[in-house]
């Protein structure tokens, strides 16, 4: 992982070898754009029972979104949750406490919960919450024992979920990781009944701290960071939490450095090549990425791969490429929405069938949720991957102020 900071953003590069696999831009923490994971106390401003949702003030100048499926009902009010409209859960001027599930992205404003979950480093506290439950990323054999583990840790009125990063991990460090979460969360709970006015009341750890607490494994051979301050930042963090990985944590000095880093891993060159619309396969293929407002269209052209034996060979190969080319690039530009792939037209039903699956293999990496759908006749796969930030292209680009994003200057002769 290569960290670079500016003042603006800190940059963060996720390399498989010498290729780039994820990159995430971190900008600096403000009060109305970067509050994802941020805790607040909310005032319900109106309920709109046609749309199932609340506008909720949170104390910044754009309104935040709950929808009715994130809000929570307390056991003694009557009747189901699932039984119940948004109006009867919720009046305007009611004060809630929630949390930011999903940064503002263009118009629409940041996505809240009433579910608040605290992350540590191997464990997930849910407050006031009865929720137990398991990384489905772990083995069997280690559920099994966590399972026997998680009764001894859980707190009497909070819920846990155990993480991905607690394999092999043992109770005592579970224990540990538990109890500093039900610590911070008394001090949230202090914090909130001070006032009912719309405010932030806990704020989550800089994005590119929480990138290393989310991935940082036995499985990255080191992390560097060229900006000392946020280089002494991490390591402190990781030595707290997991500090048999301190020592990952390196300092990249551009003064000593004949490169800076991201030129020394080829970062830049591959980041150019990420936000063209045209990426090229090993055989001589290509993909053509188009977005739109509603979806992202991409286009699988055979190009310059003219195969050996026949046709339908030479474009089963060429899908395949793509396929896996496709997942690569989803996970690389955090392209989230609706997605449509146009694969090249194939007679033969084992290889749609083949293509698909090597497309859901290849998607399987990827930690964010997709849902892919079998190939349709007319060689199109409809498929879904969760929004969570504002994607690659939107996190290094403005909208050109001449054509307003449209990509054309019109002239009417007018």
């Amino acid at each position: 992982m290569c960290v670079h900071a500016t003042p603006l953003a800190t940059h963060i590069a996720t390399l498989e070898g010498r290729t780039m696999v994820e990159y995430v831009v971190a900008k600096a923490a403000d009060e109305t754009n970067q509050i994802d994971g941020n805790i607040y106390v909310g005032r319900i401003q109106n309920v709109l029972p046609g749309m199932e949702l609340a506008f909720v003030d949170i104390g910044i100048p754009k309104n935040a979104v709950l929808y009715r499926g994130d809000v929570t009902v307390d056991d003694d009010v009557e009747g189901t949750p699932a039984t119940k409209r948004i109006e009867e859960m919720l009046r305007a001027g009611q004060t809630v406490v929630c949390q930011v599930t999903k940064n503002a992205i263009g118009a629409k404003g940041a996505r809240l919960t009433q579910e608040v979950s605290l992350p540590g480093r191997f464990v997930v506290l849910v407050p006031n919450s009865t929720t137990v439950g398991i990384s489905k990323r772990l083995p069997d054999g280690e559920r099994r024992r966590l399972r026997k583990i998680v009764d001894d840790v859980k707190p009497a009125h909070h819920g846990v979920i155990i993480r991905t990063a607690a394999e092999g991990v043992s109770a005592e460090d579970l224990s540990r990781d538990v109890a500093s979460l039900a610590e911070k969360w008394e001090a949230i709970e202090a914090e909130v009944a001070r006032s009912n006015q719309p405010r932030l009341v806990y704020r989550d750890l800089d994005l590119a701290v929480r990138v290393l607490r989310e991935e940082l494994n036995d499985d990255y051979r080191g992390v560097l960071i060229d900006d000392a301050e946020l280089f002494a930042k991490v390591r402190e963090y990781v030595a707290a939490v997991n500090p048999e990985l301190t020592d990952r944590i390196e300092f990249y000095d551009p003064a000593a450095e004949s490169l800076p880093l991201f030129e020394r891993y080829f970062v830049h060159e591959q980041l150019h090549r990420a936000l063209e619309r045209k990426v090229f396969l090993p055989s001589g293929g290509s993909l053509i990425i188009e977005r739109t407002e509603a979806l992202t269209v991409i286009d699988v052209n055979t190009g310059k791969n003219v195969g050996k034996s026949n046709l339908e060979e030479t474009v089963f190969r060429n899908n395949l490429e793509a396929a896996e080319e496709v997942a690569r690039q989803l996970r690389l530009r955090d392209i989230g929405g609706i997605i449509v792939i146009d694969f090249i037209d194939m007679e033969a039903k084992a290889n749609r069938e083949a293509v698909a699956s090597a497309l859901r293999q290849a998607l399987a990496r990827d930690k964010t949720r997709t849902q892919v759908f079998d190939i349709s006749e007319l060689g199109l796969v409809e498929m879904t991957r969760k929004r969570i930030n504002e994607g690659l292209l939107e996190s290094v680009s403005t909208v050109c102020t001449v054509c307003d994003g449209r990509g054309f200057v019109i002239s009417t002769g007018l």
